[in-house]
């Protein structure tokens, strides 16, 4: 397991040999908090359908990209989001979005990470909620940095991670901030507050 982030903890983005990370995946997962349903076959969990997203902002803070479920891809082709799980249930990450930090265009500064519920589930009802980032580079791809979630509440999105030029390389943030929101559109502004 990769290091444990606090909310507003960072780390750079460097192998254990002391070259730069390239090949990312940053993996997002929850579990649902919503009470059950009574159906005809008894009791079923309530299902919490939450969104993945990652927006690219250039360094004057402009959103020149996004990645989400409407579009799987990055412009620059750095950035591939892995499908919609639309009830988080199951164990590891629900949504995955890989992107090779070597591919992302010069423009780009910073990649914020958000989840957003379509649906307007709050997050009152969803537990064990994470974002880790994973070393796809290598084999095995060992788990560097995992922020685990702890913010229960009324709002309907989060501001979850961000990884940042720094230097010739990267690092990651642990964000942590509540956001109002259905789409990944929605969530432009409160995550440019974030840079």
């Amino acid at each position: 397991m990769g290091l444990s982030l606090q909310k507003g903890q960072s780390l750079s983005l460097t192998k254990k040999d002391g070259g730069a990370l390239s090949k990312t995946r940053l993996g997002l997962g929850w579990d649902s908090a919503a009470p059950a349903k009574r159906g005809l076959f008894g009791k079923k969990t309530a299902e919490v359908d939450l969104d993945a997203s990652a927006i690219f902002f250039d360094a004057n803070g402009n959103a020149v990209d996004q990645v989400w479920y409407g579009q799987l891809a990055s412009k620059d082709g750095s950035a591939k989001h892995t499908g919609d799980n639309l009830t988080g249930a199951g164990e590891g990450d629900d949504e995955v979005i890989l992107v090779d930090l070597s591919a992302v265009s010069p423009a780009v500064q910073n990649i914020v990470f958000v989840i957003s519920s379509y649906s307007r589930q709050t997050f009152d009802q969803v537990q064990n909620a994470f974002c880790r980032l994973i070393d796809d580079s290598t084999p095995g791809s060992p788990e560097i940095a995992r922020y685990q979630l702890t913010d229960a509440g009324t709002h309907t999105a989060m501001v979850m991670a961000k990884v940042g030029r720094e230097g010739s390389g990267w690092s990651f943030k642990a964000i942590g901030e509540r956001a109002q929101g259905r789409t990944v559109m929605d969530l432009i502004p409160t995550a440019a507050r974030s840079l």
